[in-house]
Parts: structure tokens; sequence; C-alpha cells
């Protein structure tokens, strides 16, 4: 009787310690907040290659439009240009990246080839050159990351004119729109490929210019795309811009406002991302510039913010 006893108090203990530990589990997994690191990486890197190729392409603009003022050359330290390859109809520029921008920001090293019909003038309305970057190896200084780009583009001036003449009385705005394929390698050798389809709308006067970012892209089923592709994580994406992205020069050409989304379907998770944040992540007003930008995400069933820096 006594020993029936012992056994039904220890069948009884051990019940309960298998409960509490089963129980325990399931509760630190319902805890668990979902992997959110794919979803940040996307956003970096949108942001981080948009930023690299408008400059690549200001100093591409600056070239074509034939404008040697200093006010819009500041792009132009540590590249060489060579025009002298013309094969019938076709005009070549290509241009040597060898060392970092006139702001100190970023290093370029690399080539990028420019080919345009020998009439074309680029402060034509639909003025069209394509344009190749060629292991162009672009460094942020800041953080020491750095990102290969190659891939070919079309570079269209849809609206005619030029940024140069913004300001004058005569142009209002110049409308460029850049499509095509692009690959990136990263630092830690991981590589993201992608389309593009991105209109840029510039206004203002040099020195206070602003530029609007659309997506014009379409792509199984999304519209508004100015991006899609493959992640560095190898996970199919699409990146929408739901409201057109702002960003000023006297912000250094940072996003003021706007929103983009990416999508990541396969894994059932987006990433919203709005422009705007100071340090204390309150939305600028004004004249302020931006320091961060807020990402609400969602993963099934799950979602939260979080705020990045530029």
């Amino acid at each position: 009787m006594k020993t029936n006893l012992l056994f039904r108090k220890f069948f009884i203990g051990a019940f309960a310690l298998i409960f509490t530990l089963t129980v325990g589990c399931r509760k630190e997994k319902l805890d668990e907040k979902p992997d959110t690191g794919s979803m940040q990486q996307l956003a970096k890197d949108e942001l981080a290659i948009q930023s690299a190729d408008d400059e690549l392409l200001a100093d591409i603009n600056d070239y074509l439009s034939g404008n040697t003022t200093k006010q819009v050359s500041v792009y132009h330290c540590n590249v060489t240009i060579d025009s002298s390859s013309i094969v019938n109809d076709t005009i070549t520029y290509n241009l040597t990246f060898n060392g970092n921008n006139c702001a100190g920001t970023r290093s370029r090293v690399g080539n990028a080839e420019v080919k345009k019909h020998v009439n074309t003038l680029w402060i034509d309305v639909d003025a069209t050159v394509i344009v190749t970057y060629i292991n162009l190896k672009v460094t942020k200084l800041s953080t020491g990351k750095w990102v290969i780009l190659n891939g070919t583009k079309t570079f269209k001036n849809v609206s005619g004119g030029l940024v140069s003449q913004l300001g004058n009385g005569t142009v209002t705005s110049v409308v460029h729109e850049i499509t095509g394929a692009m690959n990136a390698t990263f630092e830690d050798n991981t590589v993201r490929t992608w389309q593009v389809a991105r209109r840029r709308t510039f206004t203002g006067a040099i020195g206070q210019l602003v530029v609007t970012h659309e997506g014009f892209g379409t792509a199984n089923g999304y519209t508004n795309l100015v991006t899609w592709g493959v992640n560095r994580h190898g996970e199919d994406f699409y990146t929408q811009i739901n409201q057109g992205v702002v960003l000023k020069e006297t912000c250094g050409w940072d996003p003021c406002s706007g929103v983009k989304v990416h999508h990541i379907p396969a894994d059932n998770k987006q990433a919203t991302i709005t422009f705007g944040f100071d340090d204390n992540d309150q939305p600028i007003s004004g004249t302020t510039c931006p320091t961060k930008y807020k990402l609400d995400w969602v993963k099934n069933s799950n979602s939260g913010t979080i705020f990045l820096p530029l």
C-alpha cells in the first residue's frame, strides 16, 4: 500500500514536470519574434544601391549635357573619359572611376560604358543612351562596406531639357527613366540580381534641386515596381513605390519623404518603408533633413516596427 502511494506521488510529480516543460517550451516558441533580417537587409541594399547608382548617373548626365560649369561638375573627381570610339553611327564614352568622389563619401573604382547615336542630343525629348557598368566597385567610406555593380540599363530623357537648366525660367522639370537588368556582389560574396524601372522627376534649381522617384514596372501581378528580382538571401522580391520618394540636394540627396513596399511572397512577408524621420524616430518637418526611416514589417500573423539609420 505504501509502495503504491509512493509510486502514485512519483507519477504525479513526473507528469507535472513534463507538463510544465511542455507549456514552457510552447510559450517560448509563441513568444519568439520572427527573424526580420532579410527584410532589413533588402531595405538597406535597396537604399545603398540606389544612392550609389544615382551618383553614377549624375556623372553620366553631366557629361551628356556637355556642361562644365562648377555648379554641376561636383561629381567629377577621379573620373576620366575617353570618347574616341565611334563605330558607324554610335559613339562610345568610356568612363573610368579611380578614387573618391568629391564629397569624400564613396570610393568608386571600375568602368562605365555609355553608348549613343552620334546625332543624339541629350537635351532632346526621348533622347536615349545605353549605360553598362563593368565591375564598378563602390565603397561607402564611413562603413567600409562595398558593392560591385555589373549590368546594362537604358537611360532616357523623357521630357527633354537639362537638369542644369532648372531654375533659369525656361525649364521647370526634367524627367528621366531608367530600365534594365543589373547584378550586385557584396562584401560577403552574396549576389543580388534585379530588374529596374525607375522614373526620376527633377524640379527646383541648381543647389536646391529636388528629385522624385517613382516605379513604373509590372511583374507577376505587382504594379508600380521600381525593382524586382532575387535578393542576396536567394528570395524573389518585388519593390513598389506607393508614394513618390522625394530626395533633396540640400539634404545630401537623402530620401526625405515617400513610401516603398518590399514584398517577399515565398516567405509571406513584406516591409513598408516610410522615409523622413529624425534621431528621435519622429517625422521631420520644414527644412529639417532626415537621419532615419521607418520599417513596418509583416510576416504571417506577426508584425512590428523598426527605425533604421539612413
